[in-house]
């Protein structure tokens, strides 16, 4: 018998299919944008504009001046019977959150003007005469310290001027901050004609008036 010779076996060719080529591109160029944009988080680079401070931040320092003057404030409720929301309010819109000329260098918040035998600086202001505003030149009251412009203010709205002593009565008579804020205009205080709204909205914005209830608390 002969043995039948076995044919080597071939071997078959295997054709690998071709797979369906993904969008690699766009997920690539979606993590490039991640990474970009949390590597500006965190070396502080802004992609977007945004302003110098955020709202919480101005918040911060809006609340830190408030903090700075409460103290006296609320000495002045105790020795004249001003309320702190008034106190405060009126130095938030005199002073611009004690950033002005007058209020960092002179320490006066209110704007208040000297007379000839105190001492004083002059500087630029807007008066309103007839409701029309005009930049004037002022002569102001300089003071050693933002304590003692609040104390100065309060004597003054409890005392009066030298010309008539009742002249902010009803300022200090007046038990809600809204009539102490309208009688601040009839009284004179400022020539603006809607110094009492200001004094009223910015009382309301930042909830002043919790402030008018702690005179014993300090």
């Amino acid at each position: 018998m002969t043995k039948k010779r076995r044919r080597p076996r071939r071997k078959r060719k295997t054709t690998k299919k071709k797979r369906p080529q993904s969008n690699n591109f766009s997920g690539f160029i979606l993590i490039i944008v991640i990474v970009t944009l949390l590597a500006g988080t965190i070396w502080g680079i802004n992609y977007i504009t945004q302003p110098r401070y955020s709202q919480s931040n101005v918040s911060q320092q809006h609340q830190k001046f408030i903090n700075q003057i409460l103290p006296a404030s609320l000495r002045a409720q105790r020795e004249y019977k001003i309320l702190p929301s008034i106190t405060i309010a009126q130095a938030i819109l005199e002073s611009n959150w004690g950033q002005s000329q007058l209020s960092s260098q002179y320490h006066n918040l209110f704007g208040v003007k000297a007379t000839s035998n105190q001492p004083s600086v002059e500087l630029s202001t807007t008066e309103f005469t007839n409701g029309k505003a005009e930049n004037v030149t002022g002569r102001f009251r300089v003071y050693a310290s933002w304590d003692e412009s609040i104390e100065a203010h309060a004597k003054l709205l409890a005392n009066g001027t030298d010309w008539n002593n009742l002249q902010y009565q009803d300022v200090v008579r007046a038990n809600n901050y809204q009539d102490a804020a309208r009688a601040l205009s009839t009284g004179g205080y400022a020539t603006d004609p809607a110094y009492a709204d200001k004094v009223i909205a910015i009382i309301e914005k930042y909830h002043l008036n919790q402030y008018d209830h702690q005179e014993g608390q300090r």
